[in-house]
C-alpha cells in the first residue's frame, strides 16, 4: 500500500515537472495574427463575413450579436409553434407558485 502511494506521488511529480524541462518549443509567440483564409471561398456571403472578420472586427462582432439574437428569436418562435401543435400551450399557463 505504501509503495503504491509513493509510486503514484512520483508519477504525479514527474508528470508535472517534465513538460517544464522540454525546451524544444522555443519562446512564446509575441505577434500572433489570426486571419480567415479567403482564397478558396466561393460564396459571396461567406466571403463578406470572412473579409469583415479580417478587416473590421468591431463590425463583425456587431453582426455576430445581431445574428445570434435573430437566430434565438427564430428558434423560439419555431419551438413555440411545435409545442402548441403537440398540445403544450405555454401562452395560457397559470402560475401556481405564487
Amino acid at each position: 500500500m505504501r509503495r503504491g502511494m509513493w509510486m503514484t506521488a512520483c508519477a504525479l511529480v514527474a508528470g508535472l515537472a517534465f513538460p517544464a524541462l522540454a525546451l524544444a518549443a522555443g519562446g512564446a509567440a509575441s505577434e500572433l495574427v489570426v486571419v480567415a483564409d479567403t482564397r478558396v471561398i466561393s460564396s459571396n456571403i461567406i466571403k463578406y463575413f470572412a473579409d469583415l472578420y479580417n478587416f473590421n472586427p468591431l463590425l463583425f462582432a456587431v453582426w455576430a450579436v445581431v445574428l445570434t439574437a435573430a437566430y434565438g428569436c427564430f428558434l423560439g418562435v419555431i419551438m413555440d409553434f411545435i409545442m402548441s401543435r403537440t398540445g403544450l400551450d405555454l401562452k395560457t399557463r397559470k402560475i401556481v407558485e405564487h
